[in-house]
């Protein structure tokens, strides 16, 4: 392993040395997609997630879809909050909230890996915005239920099968969260509000996390390089695989499929920001992936399935 690593890297260093100018642009292209991408769209969320979350006010939020997802995932308020982020703010908010949530006791081990295996998905806006325009797919739905139906239906599957035991934690750690409430309040009354304490630190942590996943995307865009430098053209078919944004700015349309499929698996970029986001907590990145290779599998089965019954339609 030592020694594979050490060829890589030396490899590596070879490439950018030897050919600047074309490790720039590579480089430049992960830093622009962070300050136009990731930063506009990722960093309110990761700001406003972390005040609510200092705050106490998860629950509080969750209740407004608490009603609907509990009878289908029998889940608790903050679990269900988790569910909101993660799916209707994107990767890798699914995985921030999880682990900020989880280090602060809000949410058990086994919640948590839960969560993970389906909540850690590209966004709904970015994928509307981006993706299917890029793709040019004129249909919008049945690629929807590809990208976000297809998890939850995974997510319902593992409730009750791998992680069916979570019905026996559920009153007790119900009961927990109404005393923690209780106490929270009691503090609130006794020292006041602390908004402006509680906004610097969600403030500074965004940012902290913010730099860690531009470094992940300047990175992981580089490595077009190898490829590149060893083909003597550009790669555009691996680069998805390195970074998702970048990756598929360089194939458009080319491959519609094959972009599709990564975007279900998240590419080598998204699972080292998953990482980075889990890193400081017990949670298993290697259950992860496993998860995301699943669902991936499945996204085939059904994009396969639907290209059988459907061409014509699958063409647009």
């Amino acid at each position: 392993m030592k020694i594979t690593g050490t060829i890589l890297f030396l490899l590596f260093t070879a490439c950018i040395l030897t050919h600047s100018g074309l490790s720039l642009s590579y480089a430049s292209m992960g830093l622009n997609l962070w300050l136009e991408k990731m930063i506009p769209s990722l960093l309110p969320f990761m700001i406003l997630s972390g005040i609510v979350i200092r705050l106490g006010l998860t629950e509080t939020i969750a209740s407004l879809l608490y009603p609907v997802i509990r009878p289908v995932f029998r889940v608790r308020k903050n679990v269900c909050y988790c569910m909101m982020l993660g799916f209707l703010c994107g990767f890798p908010m699914g995985a921030r909230v999880v682990s900020d949530l989880y280090s602060r006791g809000q949410l058990t081990k086994e919640e948590s890996s839960y969560l993970l295996a389906f909540c850690n998905n590209i966004g709904p806006v970015y994928y509307c915005s981006f993706v299917l325009p890029l793709l040019q797919r004129e249909l919008t739905l049945p690629y929807l239920f590809g990208m976000y139906g297809i998890p939850l239906l995974y997510g319902i599957f593992l409730r009750y099968t791998r992680y069916r035991a979570l019905n026996t934690l559920l009153n007790a750690k119900e009961a927990v969260g109404a005393l923690q409430a209780c106490s929270r309040g009691d503090l609130i009354v006794r020292r006041g509000e602390r908004v402006l304490a509680e906004t610097e630190q969600s403030v500074s942590a965004a940012i902290r996390n913010m730099l860690t996943l531009g470094g992940y995307m300047i990175l992981f865009n580089l490595l077009n390089l190898i490829p590149h430098v060893l083909s003597g053209r550009q790669c555009a078919l691996l680069s998805p695989l390195f970074e998702i944004t970048g990756g598929l700015s360089l194939l458009q349309s080319q491959a519609p499929l094959y972009s599709l499929l990564v975007l279900s698996f998240g590419g080598f970029s998204c699972i080292a920001q998953t990482y980075s986001c889990i890193k400081d907590t017990d949670l298993s990145i290697t259950d992860y992936t496993v998860h995301k290779i699943i669902l991936t599998l499945l996204n085939l089965f059904y994009y396969v399935l639907w290209y059988l019954l459907s061409p014509l339609s699958f063409l647009r």
